[in-house]
């Protein structure tokens, strides 16, 4: 088991450090949840089927250890709301070592 570090600003300015396991499937989304750094209801509101933008998120720093955004997030993201150049959608990015270190904030709720 391998957990990496993230570091969450929340919609009120607050700034987490979590731990993610590496080994579960999880998503940056599901990590927001168990945290509960979002209202509840908020966050993940489609499940995690990039369908809803709720999990939307800026990436303020480890952008580049991210996969490439695919079509379905992109489409998302341009009929959302409060969207950024740095916005993706936390349900489209999965848990793995290679995002040790990512910085993001959660993005305003509509």
């Amino acid at each position: 088991m391998s957990d990496i570090s993230i570091r969450i600003t929340d919609r009120e300015g607050i700034v987490h450090e979590v731990f993610a396991p590496t080994d579960m499937s999880m998503n940056l989304m599901e990590i927001i949840r168990s945290y509960e750094l979002a209202e509840d209801g908020s966050i993940g509101i489609c499940g995690g089927m990039a369908m809803c933008a709720s999990c939307q998120v800026y990436i303020i720093k480890g952008e580049a250890l991210l996969q490439p955004m695919g079509d379905e997030e992109e489409a998302m993201l341009s009929e959302a709301f409060h969207v950024k150049e740095n916005s993706r959608l936390g349900c489209q990015i999965p848990i793995k070592e290679e995002i040790e270190g990512l910085e993001i904030r959660i993005a305003p709720y509509p």
